[in-house]
């Protein structure tokens, strides 16, 4: 009676049946791998209970597809071009949140497949490798050095090229991004990306920018543009 609750329609006997307690081992452990993930990406990182409460739900739900698809090959293209689907009707995030978005559908697919050890092997592998990078914060040093700068001139100052020889000195490289004028047109805000030589420099180069703009106003903030996400 069981078996037959749990059979599909359209199965046949040459169909391969997955047994109830086999189905309830690899959506379990599909779970833990869930919360493995979840709690991985909450250490040291900004995160809202939207995303970790799905996050920790998605190897469980991939598990559960690559369980039902079953060498079929058809479904498995059907299944690819679903996930292609929620992928572009996503809002974009970073480069970490779809890493770890990847990383639970593919333990999920391992699981999925019947292949616990290694799924837990890899989720646990993973996990302490991403931990470790956070720990150490791998890459952050250099994306400190990226930042915006605003400053505001006189009108009747041509900014053209006006900084161009203290931003060489104290950046490996910058661009005028954007120009504003502002307080009813009697002066400019300029934007520009920057890339510093050192973190410790910016004190003395926003000392040298007030020099020339006549001490008005300057903002050094990060870099605001999302293009350095990924």
């Amino acid at each position: 009676m069981l078996d037959s609750l749990f059979r599909g329609i359209f199965d046949t006997d040459m169909t391969n049946i997955i047994s109830v307690p086999d189905f309830l081992l690899c959506v379990g452990c599909s779970l833990v791998i869930g919360l493995l993930f979840a709690g991985m990406y909450m250490y040291r990182s900004r995160y809202s209970k939207s995303f970790v409460a799905t996050l920790a739900l998605l190897p469980a739900v991939v598990c559960v597809v690559i369980m039902m698809v079953n060498g079929n090959v058809g479904t498995g293209v059907a299944v690819a071009g679903a996930f292609s689907l929620v992928r572009f009707r996503s809002v974009p995030g970073t480069a970490k949140e779809i890493g770890i978005l990847f990383l639970a559908m593919g333990a999920g697919l391992i699981a999925g497949m019947g292949y616990l050890g290694y799924a837990f092997l890899f989720s646990i592998i993973l996990s302490a490798a991403s931990m470790l990078y956070s720990r150490l914060d791998f890459g952050g040093r250099q994306a400190g050095l990226y930042k915006t700068l605003h400053i505001t001139i006189p009108e009747d100052l041509d900014y053209t090229g006006v900084f161009d020889g203290i931003l060489a000195k104290y950046t490996s490289r910058f661009e005028l991004m954007q120009v504003k004028t502002t307080n009813m047109g009697s002066l400019f805000r300029l934007t520009y990306n920057l890339t510093l030589r050192n973190a410790g420099i910016e004190k003395e180069l926003i000392d040298q920018l007030r020099c020339r703009n006549g001490n008005l106003e300057i903002t050094v903030s990060k870099q605001e543009t999302t293009a350095y996400e990924l």
